[in-house]
């Protein structure tokens, strides 16, 4: 994502960005808040006035064999993804971030920048991790342009002339895609520790030491994933309730896998991998295909793919911070998401070919249930669209009702969480995101199953 002139600071342990004046209150995402709570309650009220109909309704079902059928497996659904949600309250509690270690324990530690079509945004990508709390003796800092067709280039020369002989940039011929430049870093690199950067991210001054730290304190650890929340959460309304839904996505759900030792994926923007785990699959990672075609989305869960099954654990890393960009359009937000499910379909079937085998030493529980949950979830995606949509043509009151009443009761959690942790004011967003994924993003996963052939990043293209 291209991004204008801008200067950061920090402020409650987060960055903001001034590119523009804005004023002490956000009208429309007032609006907005406002009219997610007004409708969420009148659907509660909708509910209520409506029991005769829903009792009418669940009578129907119950009497006709596809009804009672489906009734029965969304109790048994219900009942699991309850019981697997009281489980990960439990694993995030359980789990405590390692400490970062001494200088002298730190490792050696190369950090690949690919960038394409990023514009000035690199070049703060890049000051960020030159200003890091680490031994500059042990850092190498790479930065890789794929090819772009804007001015990524100069911006990374600029930061070049900056930083001198902290940072070596290097342009490939033609855009090959972001895993081939990361496969020449990788090759290039000379650190004991492999750290990806997305171009469009920026880190804290401590963030280097504390997400390697897990690395060197556990041998059996092969890759640590960052702590990712939104860079440009002030600036629209999209990105605000997606700083919620990271929030909930790393700090929560990626503490509970990290307690089970099987993060199942380290993002792009912020991940550390052990060198050797590295070049132990970078062959079978630069030629992987699916479907005959190669590869050119998901490196980062097909790396972490890669490592689980080498037998390494691989965790979160709470107190190591990114913050990048995320889309601030319907448009945008979408390309997004098809692109990351189209990837966890495709790193889930390779998953299945070893996850049930003896591929490690020790529990591989842990590895196992995040597997059949995830594929749960995209199993059963179609049968619950075929429902929905049976559900909104026979009985749309019904349907709109109930919806939003459940949203009110499930987004209540990550309110909470969000408040405890942050903001009780931000904290609100999760409401107004769950109604838009519910009503505007449904299809996403379906749609990804059914293209999951389909390569294309989808996003960073210049517009005509």
């Amino acid at each position: 994502m291209k991004s204008t002139a801008f200067n950061l600071k920090l402020q409650n342990n987060k960055f903001s960005i001034e590119d523009r004046k804005t004023s002490p209150i956000n009208f429309r995402a007032v609006i907005v808040l406002v009219s997610s709570f007004v409708i969420m309650i009148g659907a509660a009220f909708a509910v209520y006035l409506l029991q005769d109909d829903f009792s009418k309704f669940n009578f129907e079902r119950l009497n006709n064999s596809f009804g009672a059928v489906f009734f029965n497996l969304a109790a048994v659904l219900f009942v699991f993804t309850s019981l697997t949600f009281l489980y990960d309250v439990y694993l995030y509690f359980k789990y405590k971030p390692i400490e970062s270690v001494s200088d002298e324990e730190l490792p050696t530690v190369t950090v690949i920048v690919p960038a394409y079509n990023e514009g000035k945004q690199v070049w703060a990508t890049l000051k960020s991790l030159a200003k890091s709390d680490y031994p500059k003796e042990k850092l190498q800092l790479l930065s890789i342009d794929d090819g772009s067709k804007d001015d990524t280039w100069k911006w990374m020369k600029d930061a070049k002339r900056i930083l001198g002989d902290q940072v070596t940039i290097m342009q490939q011929a033609k855009n090959m895609g972001k895993r081939h430049a990361l496969y020449r870093g990788f090759n290039m690199g000379t650190g004991e520790i492999f750290v990806t950067v997305d171009s469009d991210s920026i880190v804290k001054e401590d963030t280097l030491r504390n997400l390697v730290s897990p690395l060197v304190v556990d041998e059996k650890c092969g890759a640590v994933a960052g702590n990712i929340q939104v860079l440009n959460n002030k600036k629209a309304l999209l990105p605000k309730m997606l700083n919620v839904s990271f929030v909930m996505s790393f700090e929560f759900k990626r503490s509970a896998e990290s307690s089970l030792n099987s993060v199942l994926c380290t993002p792009g923007a912020l991940a550390a991998y052990r060198s050797n785990a590295v070049f132990a699959c970078l062959p079978e990672w630069i030629d992987q295909k699916f479907m005959g075609k190669a590869s050119d989305i998901g490196e980062d869960r097909a790396l972490t793919n890669m490592i689980l099954k080498q037998g390494y654990s691989v965790l979160f890393q709470r107190n190591a911070f990114a913050y990048t960009n995320v889309p601030e359009d319907y448009k945008g937000l979408y390309k997004m998401f098809i692109r990351w499910g189209r990837s966890n379909v495709r790193e889930n079937i390779a998953m299945s070919k070893f996850v049930f085998t003896n591929f490690k030493e020790g529990n591989k529980f842990g590895s196992r249930l995040l597997f059949f949950t995830q594929s749960i979830k995209m199993i059963m995606s179609y049968p619950f669209l075929i429902f929905m949509l049976y559900f909104i043509i026979a009985h749309p009151a019904l349907f709109i009702s109930s919806t939003l009443l459940s949203i009110l009761i499930i987004s209540t959690f990550p309110v909470l969480f969000y408040a405890k942790r942050y903001d009780f004011k931000e904290a609100f967003w999760a409401y107004s995101y769950s109604i838009l994924y519910t009503f505007g993003l449904f299809w996403i996963t379906p749609y990804a199953i059914a293209t999951a052939g389909k390569s294309g990043w989808l996003t960073r293209e210049i517009a005509a």
